[in-house]
């Protein structure tokens, strides 16, 4: 019997960056804490309030 193959243009639940993240933890130590932080001028550059765009 064969898997059945996704749609194309359809994301699956879950990535494979995700499913890792879930078994192996952030950086590859079950159960730690993820210390990636936003550095401020990442921070700055993004934006606060983003518009939804134009539905025409």
């Amino acid at each position: 019997m064969t898997k059945p193959r996704e749609q194309n243009g359809v994301e699956p639940p879950l990535s494979e960056d995700d499913i890792q993240r879930e078994q192996l933890g952030p950086r590859g130590v079950p159960g730690a804490p993820d210390p990636a932080r936003m550095t401020p001028q990442r921070d700055k550059k993004t934006p606060k309030h983003i518009e939804p765009g134009h539905t025409a």
